[in-house]
């Protein structure tokens, strides 16, 4: 594989109140001082090959992307396979992770890319980092959110999601949210599509809900088997759109 040569990467180590220092994968354009910053919360799997694929095109777009890594607490440095014993282990994982933590951390990381790079932040979180990137939204000052097939956000079921359900925060989103999500998600079903829509348009929030035909859970990663290529490239679309309107 050719190296980039317009992309730099390094690991960066970020303090975090409550919690010894969280590593983070960080890729940013060679030539730009002071870009945009994008934190990309990944899946359940850790700070995985797909999530540094997703930094790295960022960083080729302009922006100073920065992957914090949310298991640190627990696992720190994990990095899990796409399959079954890995989504196992990652839910495991996901039942230590609680709300104020990843607040804590995300926070965290945008003061890092705010002192690294312009005080515009964006965010893009995967699966379970959908999720984060919503609760996020709600808490801090987020310009704009792309949200790729956040789960569990309408539920309590999992620990981000208590004691009330991260939907029921949605009216303190100020910045902008683009909601990407395929037809035939299992983790993001019909019921709770319409339910972050009717949120979103009641709270007033600045949003567009996109929902891609047969396409399933996963479709932007190209390492998956539900990897849907014109989902993706319709999805990358518009989160540059979203990144270039609202960021620069």
């Amino acid at each position: 594989m050719t190296r980039r040569t317009d992309i730099l990467t390094h690991t960066a180590e970020i303090d975090v109140d409550h919690a010894a220092p969280m590593r983070a994968y960080v890729a940013r354009p060679a030539e730009d001082a002071r870009p945009a910053g994008v934190i990309v919360a990944g899946e359940l799997f850790g700070i995985s090959a797909h999530v540094r694929d997703v930094c790295e095109r960022l960083a080729g777009l302009g922006y100073l992307a920065l992957a914090p890594d949310l298991h640190h607490r627990s696992a720190p440095g994990i990095e899990l396979p796409h399959d079954a014993a890995g989504r196992e282990r990652g839910l495991a994982l996901l039942q230590q992770m609680s709300r104020a933590q990843v607040l804590d951390d995300v926070r965290a990381a945008t003061v890092h890319l705010r002192a690294h790079s312009s005080n515009q932040v964006g965010m893009v979180g995967l699966s379970v980092g959908g999720h984060v990137a919503y609760l996020a939204a709600t808490e801090l000052d987020l310009a704009a959110v792309a949200v790729l097939y956040g789960g569990w956000i309408p539920s309590t079921e999992i620990p981000l999601s208590r004691p009330d359900p991260t939907i029921a925060r949605t009216a303190a989103i100020n910045g902008r949210v683009l909601f990407l999500v395929g037809d035939n998600d299992h983790i993001v079903p019909s019921d709770d599509r319409r339910a972050i829509a009717d949120a979103l348009s009641s709270a007033d929030v600045r949003h567009e809900l996109v929902e891609y035909p047969n396409a399933s859970h996963g479709f932007l990663c190209d390492r998956r088997p539900t990897y849907d290529p014109a989902a993706a490239a319709d999805a990358w679309r518009r989160i540059e759109t979203l990144l270039r309107e609202e960021l620069q």
